[in-house]
């Protein structure tokens, strides 16, 4: 109320009086008008005080409603209203520290809970997404939220409102690997979502799905590729117990041909095992900091003995300075080791083989982002186009002859498929007949 008004208020019935007083001739009219003046400069000045102890007022408060001190009171206001408002500045502290110790509780909760957990306004938009979302999908996750059997889900969870019961729905998305998920859908009252919103709890089921098909594939295949060599053992040592019994020259080569076959089984289990492994880690992306240029010596300096029996002139001349990438090392080994075995088994004899490392530019054949290649290149007889996009399938060969000549398992280029998944990188095969066979797995930077 402007002070004008307040001081009418406050003096207007003692002036009305006196101004009464004095046109009924009850009051001399010099007196009444003193009297009635003094009465209106009172009022103004006690609308003044107030209007003053008002804004005073108001300024305490919105201090105590900023979190800030109270800073003085008016004396005027006397000791019980200081007193009162020093009270609700500490209980307004109190409580705005416990709102805090809350939410910074409740943001470290939702943050490091191991589950990617998402919240979703009526309007579908993400409104929040835990560190274990951003994890695990990045910039896909849209791509993710438009999944049919989620979008089905979620409209499920809406229409039911928050008195529903949670919609469950299993998935298997692309994206940015594929991976089987099972989510869980709450519809919620949420301030956050300015009404009904949702919440999307996504479990990764990927490794219990690759283990159950892990022990399927790995008796399927198992059985499958051990029946050859197991049933030449078994020749052989019936004929080494019957006809060859007292023929050294026959039990000395037989037995080599059984060691050989022997090694071939194990060989074939080791792959097995190895690959049934990268699988069932393939949806988590390492985080160690690996320097690749250290892995390829490693590998190539194991491989001189198998360079020099072959005749091979290896060209190797990497960049002084790479950056590393986030990786497994020891997965990483092994896709430089199947890739130059490859080149030594598949190449010519006292052939070349050209094996680089170097930045990649971003954009083009290789995604838009700082990487690393690592290529490694022969020059034998190459691979038909029309094998090349069935290269990465497990026990699938070109030659099956040469390949088990060579002692290969038909699982090397699988277990490279599957790392270079989990590396989130790209893996791409060239090659021509006649015009030997190129290998490249770009691998993004840290």
């Amino acid at each position: 109320m402007p002070p004008a008004r307040l001081a009418a208020v406050i003096a207007g019935v003692p002036v009305a009086a006196l101004v009464l007083l004095w046109a009924t001739g009850n009051a001399a009219a010099v007196p009444a008008l003193l009297a009635a003046l003094l009465v209106a400069l009172w009022g103004c000045r006690l609308a003044v005080a107030w209007m003053g102890e008002q804004r005073a007022l108001a300024a305490v408060l919105g201090r105590i409603n900023a979190g800030a001190p109270s800073g003085a009171v008016p004396p005027s206001m006397g000791r019980e209203v200081a007193n009162e408002l020093q009270l609700l500045a500490d209980t307004a502290r109190a409580r705005a520290a416990l709102v805090d110790r809350l939410l910074r509780a409740e943001e470290s909760i939702v943050e490091r809970l191991p589950d990617p957990l998402i919240v979703l306004g009526q309007d579908r938009a993400v409104l929040r997404a835990n560190a274990a979302a951003r994890a695990a999908f990045g910039a896909d996750l849209a791509a993710v939220l438009r999944h049919p059997q989620l979008r089905a889900a979620i409209d499920r969870a809406l229409a039911g409102g928050s008195g529903a019961a949670p919609q469950s729905a299993d998935l298997r998305v692309p994206v940015p690997i594929p991976r089987e998920l099972q989510a869980m859908v709450v519809a919620l009252d949420s301030p956050l979502a300015g009404g009904t919103g949702v919440l999307a709890v996504l479990s990764d089921r990927s490794r219990e799905r690759a283990v159950e098909r892990m022990r399927a594939d790995f008796v399927a295949n198992a059985s499958h590729e051990l029946r050859t060599p197991l049933a030449s053992l078994i020749g052989f040592i019936a004929t080494l117990r019957g006809p060859a019994a007292d023929d050294p020259p026959a039990q000395a080569k037989f037995l080599g041909i059984m060691a050989e076959q022997a090694e071939r089984m194990n060989r074939l289990i080791d792959d097995l095992l190895s690959l049934s492994r990268i699988e069932i880690t393939e949806h988590q992306p390492p985080s160690d900091q690996v320097d690749v240029r250290g892995v390829v010596e490693r590998v190539l300096a194991g491989l001189q003995l198998s360079i020099a029996k072959r005749g091979v002139r290896l060209n190797w001349a990497p960049p002084a300075a790479l950056p590393s990438v986030p990786g497994d090392a020891d997965q990483l080994e092994q896709v430089a080791q199947n890739l130059l075995d490859n080149a030594l088994k598949y190449g010519r004899q006292d052939g070349v083989v050209r094996v680089t490392l170097e930045a990649a530019e971003p954009g083009g054949r290789w995604p838009a982002r700082p990487g690393l290649v690592f290529s490694v290149c022969d020059d034998g007889a190459g691979i038909p186009k029309q094998h090349l996009p069935r290269l990465t399938e497990r026990f699938y060969r070109v030659d099956t002859g040469r390949s088990r000549a060579v002692g290969g398992t038909g699982l090397g280029l699988a277990i490279v498929k599957h790392i270079v998944n989990r590396h989130r990188g790209v893996l791409l095969m060239e090659s021509e007949a006649g015009s030997g066979s190129t290998f490249s797995v770009w691998l993004p930077a840290a």
